[in-house]
């Protein structure tokens, strides 16, 4: 439709027409009867171009229809589907076109809002739950301009008819024994929790927090009827065990509709801690999973890796994503870094590193300053918390796959402040312990100097770029000082730097450079701009702790 041109339901209230016989309830009438007819003559072709013909003439306009024409445009769509007479299939194909249109409309003054609703009720109580579930979802993701907090009501008010699936199936568990109760309230457990990933996918607007969590306390009743407890749902163990028992006797197809599972066992939890009504329904039973989670290092580690499902997805509000870092930051503390070194067998390495880029998403993606620097907090707590012996494994692996300078280097500061963490502790050991090879080059020094060397010589080729690389060349740069200064002190990591090291260092990774530098500042200096000025600014840190390493290579030749 042309900008300039009036729609059908304008026209009908430009030209003073009641509701009643304006054109656009005609066309309404006539497209609710052509679909009818293309039902029971079996045209499917025609009944999906019906269905589509129905929703269009809904979606007028925020500023078409007046509130009137809309309300009686959704009393005859209901009207339509109240029939006794009203064809199955063509309810199902009108509950896939109209959420939108009539939650749109339902928005408006008047008796809109509650006709609205009872449509989409209907479609919750007459339809697949599990299709609704989809629609309804779907529909909440669309941005609305006019009255967008009604709208997103609406639908929520449907999304909740959707549970009475779940009470059907509680229904059924109570009157079955043995097996067979046990694998239905296996597959209740899972539907519970996939609905809960759902529901918290459309919390990213913040007026509608409140009624998710509603819903999702609702899911959550499910849950515990199941079996499932705060303690497995923190670890995942309760979604772990029931979808193994349920591979056994389903196929893979079945349990695909459930890959969300993990998502709404972390999100259970997390609601849990940002929901008044949650918490107070768990009570104290959520209160003592986190006590045990706490004092177990194991569980601890099973809960901290439960988070990476919530960080790395892009579907969850940064609400959710907030209380997620608070709780995480509740569960790392130094003990469990004490307590981890005690366990020679740590199986989460690929864990940990999957829970660490989750981590950082929300460090480079997160919209203010502080949910930053929680998540930073997040991660180097996480770090440390890692068995010292692999630690630089993890901290390597980081550091080779990010894809940003600066978190780049923000990880060389963190193996910078590990290897004076180590330095301290192997200096502490030769003192107690005279008996130690005080030539032996620690284990980790080899992949620290990589890191230095994948920095200030890129595999590449050639010298790094310090227009888009200053950050983490000062860190390498740091990094290297810190070594070398160690390195000269005598102490066991003393034997870190061989001579042919040494002269490699100076000739392959430092002189190159300097000699980059001298000539960038030289072209700098001739500008004189702002930008110029400001490059120069971000070199002269480089360019002292570089002067600095040359220095201390040169003593030691």
């Amino acid at each position: 439709m042309a900008r300039d041109e009036p729609s059908a339901a304008a026209v009908d209230v430009a030209d003073g027409d009641s509701p009643s016989s304006s054109p656009t309830l005609t066309r309404l009438r006539e497209a609710l009867a052509a679909l009818s007819e293309a039902f029971e003559s079996g045209d499917t072709a025609s009944s999906d171009a019906a269905a589509a013909a129905v929703a269009e003439i809904l979606s007028p306009s925020d500023a078409d229809a007046s509130a009137a024409l809309s309300e009686q445009m959704l009393r005859e769509v209901h009207a339509f589907l109240s029939r006794p007479s009203s064809n199955q299939m063509a309810i199902d194909a009108l509950s896939l076109e109209l959420p939108k249109p009539v939650a749109k409309l339902g928005a408006r003054m008047g008796n809109c809002r509650d006709i609205a609703r009872a449509i989409i009720e209907f479609f919750a109580s007459n339809c697949s739950p599990r299709d609704m579930l989809c629609i309804l979802c779907e529909a909440l993701d669309t941005p609305v301009a006019f009255n967008g907090s009604a709208y997103l009501v609406i639908l929520l008010d449907g999304l909740a008819s959707t549970l009475r699936i779940g009470n059907a199936i509680q229904e059924m568990c109570k009157t079955m024994v043995n097996h067979r109760k046990e694998e239905l309230c296996s597959i209740l457990g899972l539907y519970a929790l996939q609905n809960i990933a759902l529901v918290s996918s459309e919390s990213k607007h913040q007026n509608i927090l409140s009624t998710c969590g509603s819903v999702v306390l609702q899911y959550s009743k499910f849950l515990m009827f199941c079996g499932f407890t705060y303690l497995g749902l923190l670890t995942g163990n309760d979604v772990t065990s029931t979808t193994t028992k349920l591979s056994k006797e389903e196929d893979d197809n079945f349990l695909d509709c459930f890959s969300s599972a993990m998502d709404g066992a972390s999100l259970v939890v997390v609601w849990t801690s940002m929901h008044d009504d949650m918490s107070k329904y768990a009570g104290a039973e959520f209160e003592s999973a986190l006590k045990e989670v706490q004092d177990n290092c194991i569980r601890k580690w099973e809960a901290i890796n439960m988070f990476r499902y919530v960080l790395s997805s892009v579907n969850y509000s940064w609400a959710i994503k907030s209380h997620s870092l608070d709780l995480l930051l509740t569960l790392v503390d130094d003990k469990c870094s004490e307590e981890t070194n005690d366990h020679v067998d740590f199986p989460y390495s690929t864990q940990i590193f999957a829970t660490l880029k989750a981590i950082e998403r929300v460090m480079i993606a997160a919209p203010d300053t502080l949910m930053r620097k929680k998540a930073f907090s997040a991660l180097k707590r996480v770090i440390s918390a890692v068995p010292s012996t692999q630690r630089f494994d993890i901290l390597q692996a980081l550091i080779e796959n990010s894809m940003f300078p600066s978190l780049t280097a923000i990880l060389l500061d963190l193996v910078k402040n590990e290897v004076s963490r180590e330095s301290r502790r192997a200096d502490q050991v030769n003192g107690s312990d005279r008996s130690q090879d005080a030539g032996e080059s620690p284990p980790w020094a080899s992949q620290v100097l990589e890191l230095v060397e994948l920095i200030l010589r890129p595999p590449e080729g050639g010298p790094p770029c310090l227009r888009d690389h200053s950050e983490e060349v000062l860190s390498a740069l740091n990094l290297l000082r810190l070594i070398l200064i160690i390195d000269s002190r005598g102490s066991r990591s003393a034997k870190m730097l061989r001579d042919e090291k040494i002269r490699a260092v100076y000739s392959e990774w430092l002189i190159p450079l300097r000699l980059i530098i001298t000539g960038i500042q030289s072209e700098l200096e001739k500008g004189g701009g702002e930008d110029e000025n400001q490059m120069l600014c971000l070199l002269n840190p480089v360019q002292f702790v570089l002067h600095r390493c040359i220095e201390l290579v040169e003593e030691k030749k």
